[in-house]
């Protein structure tokens, strides 16, 4: 009866889970798009007067992927967390601990690291609106 309990309390936490790997390929595409993109400016060649310009976009760039990786970062974070909510919360149906507070302070500290991932996601597209990245 306490693990059916136990297997109902821990849906959200494992939607949450799901939602967090989601998030984390996302942030994972969008470093490869920007490391994408500095390679093709680095390949430019320094006579191309044409497209020269765009090496200037190359501190914007470092800049979108530190926040992506404090995104990513983040994001771990939340998951792991998320993941010892699941685990706290069957150890202690085991060992019959009184866990509501334990898996309630991990919950809360999940949703804050996501909230945080969030939020660098957020500054990194606005960053990403840029018109050099509408051209090549």
């Amino acid at each position: 009866e306490q693990l059916a309990r136990i297997i109902g309390s821990i849906a959200a936490p494992a939607f949450l889970l799901g939602a967090v790997a989601s998030f984390i390929s996302v942030v994972f595409s969008q470093i490869n798009r920007v490391i994408d993109r500095s390679h093709y400016i680095h390949a430019i060649k320094d006579d191309d007067a044409a497209r020269s310009y765009l090496k200037a976009d190359l501190p914007r760039l470092r800049r979108r992927v530190e926040l992506l990786h404090r995104a990513l970062r983040y994001s771990i974070l939340s998951a792991i967390l998320t993941a010892l909510i699941i685990i706290v919360a069957f150890i202690s149906a085991y060992y019959n601990f009184a866990h509501e507070y334990g898996v309630a302070l991990l919950f809360v500290g999940s949703l804050a690291a996501f909230c945080l991932s969030l939020i660098d996601l957020a500054r990194e597209a606005k960053i990403a609106l840029h018109d050099n990245d509408l051209l090549a």
